[in-house]
């Protein structure tokens, strides 16, 4: 018998799938066996195969949680400036961005999601500097703002990888 893709070969072996004779050169092994490839065309889930027309709903979902998030935190920075409340803010704001983000692309999941939802509580973060000037000061207070938005972005990131 002769190979289907290469005729001059000749072959014993046969695809799992349709039978056709396959030779070692066009052999898929597959966890249920050898597959001639038309048959072994592994894709990747449904889940985790993302548009572009989901990229960008998703950009435009974190860019405005992002700006809504970001009012929220510049405000309750402002009246209640207790430093600890950074982290857990920082945290339900990566947790916010990262749900709704995910809702958007109907639970879709991936590292360039994940990456639009952790760059969106980022600019979440300038949104409450840069509207409610409350720059920290000291050393102290920019680690501990610095790790309120890495908290947010691995809470974030977490949610759509």
């Amino acid at each position: 018998m002769k190979c289907a893709a290469h005729p001059r070969v000749e072959t014993n072996l046969r695809c799992g799938k349709c039978g056709k004779p396959i030779c070692p050169k066009c052999m898929v092994q597959t966890p249920v066996g050898a597959r001639c490839p038309e048959c072994a065309r592994l894709y990747k889930l449904p889940t985790y195969r993302v548009s572009t027309a989901y990229y960008l709903r998703a950009a435009g979902t974190a860019l405005g949680m992002a700006i809504v998030c970001g009012v929220i935190w510049g405000v309750v920075n402002l009246f209640l400036p207790f430093f600890f409340l950074n982290l857990l803010l920082g945290a339900g704001v990566g947790y916010a961005i990262g749900e709704v983000v995910g809702l958007a692309v109907n639970r879709k999941r991936g590292r360039g999601l994940a990456a639009v939802a952790g760059a969106g509580v980022a600019i979440s973060y300038l949104v409450s500097i840069l509207l409610f000037s409350s720059l920290p000061f000291g050393l102290f207070p920019i680690l501990l703002a610095l790790a309120s938005v890495a908290l947010g972005i691995f809470i974030a990131v977490t949610r759509l990888r």
